[in-house]
């Protein structure tokens, strides 16, 4: 089976089961998340709950009790509003004026994968758990996995709780609706009234 799983894959191998022997696999469970249309920040934030064993009963701060999470579908994650032109990346190439940027965009077209990974790094404890923790973070950008051997359960992202709109972009949104019925009532009397004319001259 793993050689199977193996062959299937395409991507490159040696990136994905590296440092999978220094991470004691028994009892853990592999969690698959899709990042398919999901929202960056908000997939994030459940990984890193996976990861550190917050979904767990037996959680505790000191010991690493997380799960293997494998991400699939990187290039096609979403970010709300403006971020894709307005957030930066920063990294420093330690020669003097050497300060490197790029924004979220290019990111993703050079490897999706590294914005999630960034995204989860930054909401794990800057402990020395945090090392261990990455190992268990396994990120694909399509939706191949070399992992199919292993007992795999999809993980269900819960509901997003979409906040109730605020009094102002109600009325609004009312007063576009009201619009778009009137204009298409509107239309539909000029229709008849075209149809009436046609059928008069035809009669006469």
């Amino acid at each position: 089976m793993a050689n199977q799983a193996a062959s299937s894959f395409s991507g490159n191998m040696k990136k994905a089961l590296a440092g999978l022997r220094r991470i004691n696999l028994e009892g853990l469970r592999w969690k698959v998340f899709d990042a398919k249309g999901q929202v960056l920040g908000r997939l994030a934030s459940q990984i890193s709950t996976v990861i550190q064993g917050k979904d767990k009963p037996t959680y505790t701060p000191n010991r690493d009790d997380g799960d293997m999470c494998i991400v699939i579908n990187a290039r096609d994650v979403c970010v709300t509003g403006r971020k894709l032109t307005d957030k930066v990346y920063y990294w420093h190439t330690g020669y003097m004026g050497h300060l490197k940027e790029r924004i979220l965009k290019d990111q993703i077209a050079k490897d999706p994968t590294e914005v999630i990974r960034k995204a989860v790094l930054r909401m794990l404890p800057r402990n020395k758990l945090r090392a261990e923790r990455d190992r268990k973070l396994r990120i694909f950008s399509g939706s191949e996995h070399p992992f199919g051997d292993r007992p795999i359960e999809p993980y269900e992202m819960p509901p997003r709780q979409v906040r109730e709109m605020r009094p102002r972009a109600r009325r609004a949104l009312i007063r576009a609706q009201k619009k778009a019925e009137q204009q298409q009532q509107g239309g539909n009397e000029s229709k008849k009234g075209r149809k009436r004319e046609q059928s008069a001259e035809v009669a006469a």
